[in-house]
């Protein structure tokens, strides 16, 4: 006989699967209702062994005396050569019945006289199969999330109606052919590989991400799958099942979410980073170095030509061109596009109806989602730009302009290059957002600066252009204003008469225009009252009760009379540093004026101090911005200023360079200082 041969271990070893798990059993009855066979699995189910069962009589054996009656007309019936299927009560060998769910038909044997052949199962057990396939087959064609099966070739062996839809292919024309014949838009050799893996291992693979297209979708989708090998109850590995899942929208709620975040960190940072200066230039820069690379691969910020010159906000209107100074470039990577940008500092001009000319004119952001050589031409400063930015790749651009207080500055433009994508509508709303905070401090350093600027000319407007040379001295004066707000220090040299000459250096409390005015006021008396030839201490208690009418002005001041003719100068001082004597034998010291309140407070009398001024002796007056340090005690300023004297330069005028430039090379307070060296 051909074929192969299957021996009694393979057939003992092979897999059960459904019918094992019924544990499904057979007995044949002879014509007469006696038991002819009996399997295992009806001794199992029954408890009667096959020497107990065969060739008894079964309804005598199995079946209770009030169901005989009803078992003898099913058997006539089946004898006869129909067929029935039910559940009927038999008796185990313990006295008990169990249910028992019989199919059963005629056979005939070689004489063609009748059999019986009924194929039993525990009913229970059947009727929880039943509920577990009907549950399986529910959940399996009703669920949202697509389940296929694959035999261990990888094939298809089924797809639920989910799934059919994903894949845009009925489940007839997946059955039997592997994925790359079916989906060759998705990750097929990502996807077999996972399969091999859970084949060979038993090890599910959970929420295994997949992007790509189907015949359901033009667009790439995103895909959750879950694999799971697949066994029967002998452990023999039938194939897998894999559970799909489309998370695309989930996806992108996430990197909606994310996004989100994204913006609020770079609004908050942002915060942080812009305007920590009233500097114009470096609030530019701050705006810049925020937007990439978060929000663009590429930032240009120009400010209106008027801001920046003159502190003015000029409007552009109609078809006037526009003039701007370029303050700003930052890439988030190394580009040439960076050279496409107006060069920092320079400025500009661009016609009406360029982009960013119809920015300002407009004070509307101008958003270009995807740049054409046509738009490149109006966004570039020249045909070479235009090129370079082609070149690397700009896509789509951004304009927004920098508004405050209803007013526009100039503009803020951004590029995309790395970065596919192109900007939207969620781009231009968190640009505008920077652009408007950046916007306030660049206004606030445009108005900052142009205070600081009148101050500055107020205050350079009061001083005296040089100090009055006088007989017998030699005099040296230097203002150095702060760099960022101007005060209200003064000096002044005023003449008393042949050999005695007065000295006065002071320093309103406060800052700005206010500060300097009240400094023109205090120098102006000061001058009137000189003439008169009062007392240091007289002549300040007079200045007291002046600054005490100009409301909350407070300020320190020394004043000093030299008189060459006896040798000596008399110092009083209203609340201000000790001035520094160094005598022609390389000796200096801080003179001990008495003390006194600041000009303004008022109800105290000041003091006066008389020192020898030898010939070479040398008076240093100043103000608190040459020897203050916040990082340092102000005796540690006080001491090197008197070091630095002990050694003065050969000259005034160089002895007040070495002091500024050792003391205070970029002083954060204004410094008045004032030299007055005794000739021999």
């Amino acid at each position: 006989m051909g074929g192969d041969v299957t021996t009694d271990d393979e057939v003992t070893a092979a897999p059960g699967g459904l019918l094992d798990l019924l544990k499904v059993a057979a007995v044949v009855l002879d014509g007469t209702g006696h038991i002819a066979l009996w399997s295992p699995e009806i001794e199992l189910l029954l408890g009667h062994s096959a020497e107990e069962a065969l060739g008894q009589r079964a309804d005598i054996l199995l079946v209770a005396p009030e169901n005989r009656h009803r078992a003898r007309e099913l058997f006539t019936a089946v004898r006869s050569g129909g067929r029935w299927a039910g559940v009927f009560p038999l008796r185990h060998r313990d006295g008990t019945e169990r249910p028992v769910e019989f199919r059963t038909m005629r056979l005939l044997d070689r004489d063609g006289q009748p059999h019986l052949l009924g194929l039993a199962a525990d009913a229970p057990t059947v009727r929880g199969v039943e509920r577990d396939l009907a549950l399986s087959h529910s959940l399996v064609n009703q669920s949202p999330i697509g389940i296929a099966v694959f035999d261990t070739d990888l094939r298809w062996v089924g797809v639920n109606p989910s799934l059919e839809r994903m894949n845009g292919v009925p489940e007839s024309e997946v059955v039997g052919r592997r994925v790359s014949e079916v989906l060759p838009g998705l990750d097929v050799e990502a996807i077999e590989a996972r399969m091999r893996h859970v084949l060979a291992t038993g090890s599910p693979l959970l929420d295994q991400q997949t992007v790509g297209r189907t015949a359901a979708h033009a667009e790439d989708r995103a895909y959750s799958e879950s694999y799971h090998r697949i066994e029967d109850t002998s452990g023999r590995v039938l194939g897998l099942a894999v559970a799909v899942l489309d998370v695309t929208e989930r996806q992108q709620a996430a990197a909606e979410v994310a996004q989100a975040r994204q913006r609020l960190s770079v609004i908050a940072e942002a915060g942080m980073r812009i305007g920590t200066t009233l500097d114009l230039r470096q609030t530019a820069r701050e705006l810049a170095d925020v937007a990439v690379p978060d929000v663009a691969d590429l930032a240009a910020v120009d400010v209106l030509e008027s801001v920046v010159s003159h502190g003015t906000i000029t409007p552009v209107t109609g078809n006037a061109p526009a003039e701007f100074r370029a303050l700003a470039v930052a890439a988030g990577y190394p580009t040439d596009a960076i050279h496409a940008a107006d060069p920092v500092g320079e400025l500009a001009t661009y016609g009406s109806s360029r982009i960013i000319t119809q920015c300002v004119r407009n004070a509307r952001p101008v958003l270009v989602e995807r740049v054409d050589g046509r738009i490149m031409r109006r966004i570039a400063r020249d045909a070479r730009a235009a090129q370079t930015l082609h070149e690397a790749g700009v896509h789509s651009y951004l304009a927004v302009p920098l508004m405050a207080r209803g007013k526009v500055l100039g503009t803020l433009s951004l590029y995309r290059t790395v970065n596919e994508r192109p900007f939207d509508e969620q781009d231009r709303v968190l640009a505008w957002e920077l652009a408007a905070r950046a916007a306030i401090s660049i206004d606030n350093a445009r108005l900052y600066g142009r205070e600081r600027a009148t101050a500055l000319t107020l205050q350079r407007s009061l001083l005296p252009s040089a100090p009055a040379q006088r007989e017998g001295l030699d005099i040296a004066a230097r203002y150095r204003p702060a760099l960022s707000e101007v005060g209200g220090d003064w000096y002044d040299v005023l003449p008393l008469g042949p050999l005695r000459t007065a000295f006065v250096v002071g320093d309103v409390m406060g800052k700005g225009v206010q500060a300097a005015a009240i400094m023109g006021q205090l120098s102006t008396a000061t001058r009137a009252l000189a003439r008169l030839d009062l007392p240091p201490a007289e002549l300040l208690r007079h200045l007291d009760d002046i600054a005490g009418s100009l409301g909350d002005a407070i300020a320190t001041c020394v004043y000093a009379v030299c008189d060459l003719g006896r040798g000596t100068c008399a110092l009083s001082s209203a609340g201000h540093l000790p001035p520094v004597l160094a005598r022609a034998d390389g000796t200096a010291e801080l003179v001990a004026v008495p003390g006194g309140v600041p000009l303004g407070v008022g109800g105290v009398d000041f003091g006066t101090v008389e020192v020898e001024l030898g010939p070479g002796s040398l008076l240093a007056l100043y103000t608190d911005g040459l020897v203050e340090n916040r990082a340092e005690p102000i005796d540690t300023g006080l001491t090197t200023l008197t070091r630095l004297l002990q050694t003065p330069g050969e000259s005034l005028e160089q002895t007040g360079e070495d002091l500024l430039g050792a003391l205070r090379p970029e002083p954060d307070d204004d410094v008045a200082l004032l030299l007055v060296r005794a000739r021999g």
